[in-house]
C-alpha cells in the first residue's frame, strides 16, 4: 500500500502490489515498511546456479523485495549493526533471472545495466536506491533480523529483515525511467 503525505513523502507498506509499483516514479523519495529479504553476490550466485539447474530455491522469491546488504554484527539491543547498501552492479548478472521468477523490487546503490532495466520493465518491478555511506542510519530502520538461508556465508547469508521507514529513492521505475540517466541529463550543459 502506498500513502502520500502532505510533506511529499511517500510511504510504502509491503508487500508491494502491481498497482503500487505502477504509482512509483523515478526520483520519488520513499519510506518503506514491512518484510524484506537480503542477499549479496555470493548468495545471488548460489540462487542463480539453482535456477539454472532447475532446482528449488531455499527462499521463495515471488513478490519479495531484496536488499543488497551484508550487515555488520549487531551490538546489544540492535537487530543488526551498520547495514549500508552494496553496489548493485555486482548482482546484475543474476537479477534478471530473479525478476523473471517474480521478484518485485531490489534495493541497492548505483546504476543498473540495460538487461536489468529491461527485466524490471518486462516484469513490472522497481529498483530503489538506498543512501551509500549511511549504514548506521539505515540500520535504525531495521527492527528484526533472521537468517533464512546460506548461514555459512556469514554476513552475506540471506536474511529476513522487518523494516520501518527505510529511506530510499525510486531509481528505476516500472517504465524503465532511470534517475541515474535523467538526473545526469538535468545538469548536462547544452
Amino acid at each position: 500500500m502506498i500513502t502520500r503525505a502532505i510533506d511529499g513523502k511517500i510511504r510504502i507498506t509491503l508487500p508491494l502490489t502491481d498497482e503500487d509499483i505502477s504509482e512509483l516514479h523515478a526520483g520519488d523519495s520513499v519510506l518503506i515498511t514491512g518484510s524484506i529479504i537480503t542477499g549479496r553476490d555470493a548468495a545471488h550466485k548460489r540462487l542463480y546456479e539453482l535456477i539454472n539447474g532447475g532446482k528449488e530455491l531455499p527462499v521463495n522469491i515471488k513478490d519479495e523485495v531484496i536488499y543488497y546488504v551484508g550487515p555488520a554484527p549487531a551490538k546489544p539491543g540492535h537487530a543488526v549493526g551498520p547495514a549500508g547498501p552494496t553496489s548493485s552492479y555486482r548482482m546484475d548478472k543474476y537479477s534478471p533471472a530473479l525478476l523473471d521468477l517474480g521478484l518485485k523490487a531490489m534495493i541497492g546503490k548505483g546504476a543498473r545495466t540495460q538487461p536489468v532495466i529491461d527485466a524490471i520493465v518486462r516484469n513490472g518491478a522497481v529498483y530503489f536506491a538506498a543512501i551509500g555511506g549511511a549504514a548506521a542510519l539505515i540500520s535504525r530502520s531495521i527492527r528484526s533480523s533472521e537468517i533464512l538461508a546460506y548461514e555459512d556465508l556469514g554476513t552475506e547469508a540471506v536474511y529476513r529483515f522487518e523494516i520501518e521507514d527505510f529511506p530510499a529513492v525510486v531509481a528505476v521505475d516500472s517504465m524503465g525511467r532511470d534517475v541515474y540517466k535523467t538526473g545526469a541529463e538535468k545538469y548536462r550543459k547544452v
